[in-house]
């Protein structure tokens, strides 16, 4: 089944709920589901007539917005592909994934229209269209206000594809994830189990795929007054004043925009007793963060998400399933805790020998190398929710194989089980540091060093053989007592403690500490 058609039967099923509402510095707009699926309906006949057509590949640049879901849904209906990729990783970037995929038209908000400026790949599509004000060279999008609505739902199957996103594997170079129909519908049936998503009920969502299946669900998206591009760096009161209107029960947010809004709130001695649900994931969530966010929103379970792009969920935990026997645990080095595996994931932990090739296994020969309970190695998952493989395969040697026709995917990432089944995260198979003192996994360190007070974020490297704690201090801490921390400690033998007016992070979550441009800050200081 299309995709659209879940989204065609909401609208019949609730025509005048919000689908999406959004402000922007003040001004609200909302659409109900079937404003929606109109508009949705006249933008696929709009690209009909401009000739995009099926298993065509559109790539899309426009922020969450009204627009950017009835493009969606838009392609959906046409059985196109919607291509997404990250601006912010630089042109080179963007080349190598239109090399993998060549898009057939390329959608866009003016601002992005400025990379054809600088990208060749951009300028070579056929066919462009922008949303909002008018541009050279490129059709409007608001030209279809004037159609008629279209109809026909493109037929699909399981393997049709339908959304196209990228990501980096450890050589640098993008690996292309391609969603097919049937991947999405089981993916939205894993979320809307997970994350309780009940129809009528609205949710702050800051994430594309989440929203989506929010509008599957029936569910109204509030997106935050904010540029979720830096989610690090928002402005509370304007989301602040956003919740206190429309209320919503829940939301699904990135650690980064979540903290910002608990700081402000905290500082404020204010809460948001409206929330009942708060998902977060998608970069490292410390139990500090959980414990802010719960003293933000008392009555709200607090929930840590794990997963990747390939396998989203993984693991979660509730902040008030944390014992304080599991609060110690991670202060002394035991890791991060993840929670319990969904129960539509297989999860194994294999003994950790990331950066050479698995594989293939009969099941007996996999069991074998499958750890106990307690053992850190690299976790390993499998299930329908779980990308089989890549775009033209490339990548699948580095991430993928099989067992007994099953295929596996290799998270690049550490852990272990323990004697419940929870699964404890222990960073990046690639950061382990391996020296004389025996092996140290560094994300295990900054998980303890982060419940330090006044500690903001932390970092370790081996820097010229001696293993580094790096720390960005709370810019409200006032001095912080490094000796106790250092004492703490112990068990990392680390050599060095060194304090830096702040730490490189990836540009999309904000949240994640980007290891190479920390290597040369440090080589440079």
């Amino acid at each position: 089944m299309n995709l659209a058609e879940i989204l065609r039967d909401q609208a019949a099923a609730r025509p005048d709920q919000p689908a999406v509402i959004e402000t922007r510095r003040g001004r609200n707009r909302s659409v109900t589901f079937a404003e929606l699926d109109r508009h949705a309906r006249q933008t696929a006949a709009l690209l009909r007539r401009e000739g995009v057509r099926a298993g065509d590949a559109v790539l899309v640049f426009q922020p969450m917005s009204v627009e950017l879901y009835e493009v969606l849904i838009a392609l959906f209906r046409l059985g196109a592909v919607a291509m997404f990729l990250d601006p912010s990783a630089g042109r080179e970037h963007m080349e190598q994934c239109c090399a993998l995929q060549a898009p057939r038209a390329f959608i866009a908000c003016p601002r992005a229209h400025l990379l054809r400026l600088v990208s060749p790949a951009l300028r070579r599509i056929a066919l462009k269209l922008v949303i909002g004000s008018a541009l050279p060279g490129a059709v409007p999008l608001r030209r279809a206000a004037a159609l008629e609505p279209d109809d026909e739902i493109a037929a699909v199957n399981a393997e049709t594809g339908a959304l196209l996103t990228f990501t980096s594997g450890s050589t640098g170079q993008p690996k292309a994830a391609l969603r097919t129909h049937g991947f999405l519908r089981t993916q939205h049936r894993v979320l809307e189990r997970t994350l309780g998503l009940r129809g009528g009920d609205a949710d702050l969502v800051t994430l594309p795929i989440f929203m989506l299946s929010n509008l599957a669900s029936g569910v109204t998206s509030l997106i935050p007054d904010a540029d979720l591009r830096f989610p690090g760096a928002i402005e509370p009161a304007r989301v602040l004043a956003q919740l206190a209107v429309h209320r919503p029960a829940s939301t699904v947010a990135s650690p980064a925009l979540l903290e910002r809004l608990a700081d402000f709130c905290l500082s404020r001695r204010q809460t948001m007793p409206g929330f009942q649900k708060v998902f977060t994931g998608g970069a490292p969530v410390f139990p500090r963060l959980l414990d802010k966010l719960q003293a933000m929103a008392p009555q709200a379970e607090i929930v840590a998400v794990y997963g990747s792009t390939e396998a989203e969920p993984i693991a979660h935990v509730s902040r008030r399933e944390m014992t304080a026997e599991d609060i110690a645990a991670m202060i002394g080095g035991r890791g991060l805790l993840a929670g319990l595996p969904i129960p539509e994931i297989r999860l194994r932990i294999l003994h950790d020998c990331w950066g050479t090739l698995l594989g293939p296994f009969e099941a007996g020969r996999f069991a074998a190398m499958t750890l106990p309970a307690g053992q850190p190695g690299e976790i390993v998952v499998a299930g329908e929710h779980v990308l089989a493989g890549y775009l033209h395969g490339r990548g699948n040697e580095e991430t993928k194989f099989v067992v007994d026709g099953q295929v596996w995917h290799r998270t690049g990432d550490a852990g272990y089980l323990d004697a419940r089944g929870r699964l404890w995260l222990l960073g990046r198979c690639a950061a382990r540091i391996a020296d004389v003192r025996g092996p140290l996994y560094p994300f295990a360190v900054e998980c303890a060093a982060s419940q330090h007070p006044g500690v903001h974020r932390a970092a370790v490297v081996s820097h010229n053989g001696r293993r580094l704690l790096a720390l960005e201090l709370q810019a409200q801490a006032g001095p912080v007592a490094l000796a106790p921390l250092q004492k703490s400690l112990r068990w990392a033998a680390l050599d060095e403690v060194r304090v830096l007016k702040r730490l490189p992070v990836d540009k999309r979550h904000n949240s994640k500490i980007d290891y190479p441009a920390l290597k040369r800050l440090l080589a440079t200081g």
